[in-house]
């Protein structure tokens, strides 16, 4: 009997100050809490999506560019080679080659980038826009992240076409 007397007085003491209103409020309370809490989390985890695969794309392309162009017969040829590869790397991850900038370095040759023992780093550049920004007074443009990729190869010492 005198449970029942304790679980009583602590309803009566728990349930001070409530308005009989408030019943089933707790649902709606965290649904609404919840909802706001969830849409920036996963507006945060699609932007950072986006920026690394923006990332792996201008790595990618870079590296692919800068293989092809060494392997190349002639400069004229490498570097068409090099803006296909590039073209290709970024359309794997559904970028624009056209908003991209290639750079190609060479270190070392005297006659050229694809002299023996040569290095060719090529240098992919890259803004991807953050996803769900309206383009309405430019703000596309200032809400674009810059990235970029480099890769350097050596041309073979044992190229017989040299």
């Amino acid at each position: 009997m005198e449970r029942s007397k304790n679980w009583s007085s602590a309803s009566r003491w728990w349930g001070r100050g409530r308005g009989k209103g408030e019943t089933g409020s707790a649902a709606l309370e965290f649904l609404t809490a919840g909802f706001l809490l969830l849409v920036p989390l996963v507006y945060l985890v699609v932007s950072l999506s986006v920026v690394q695969a923006g990332a792996l794309a201008v790595e990618g392309a870079a590296r692919q560019a800068a293989r092809v162009y060494v392997q190349a017969p002639t400069e004229t040829v490498a570097v068409e080679r090099a803006t296909r590869a590039v073209e290709f790397g970024l359309a794997d991850y559904g970028l624009k080659a056209t908003d991209a900038t290639v750079r190609v370095a060479c270190t070392g040759g005297a006659d050229g980038c694809l002299t023996r023992e040569s290095g060719v780093t090529v240098t992919v550049s890259l803004s991807v826009a953050l996803p769900l920004i309206p383009d309405v007074l430019s703000l596309r443009g200032a809400a674009s992240i810059p990235l970029q990729g480099t890769a350097t190869q050596i041309v073979s010492r044992f190229r017989e076409d040299l």
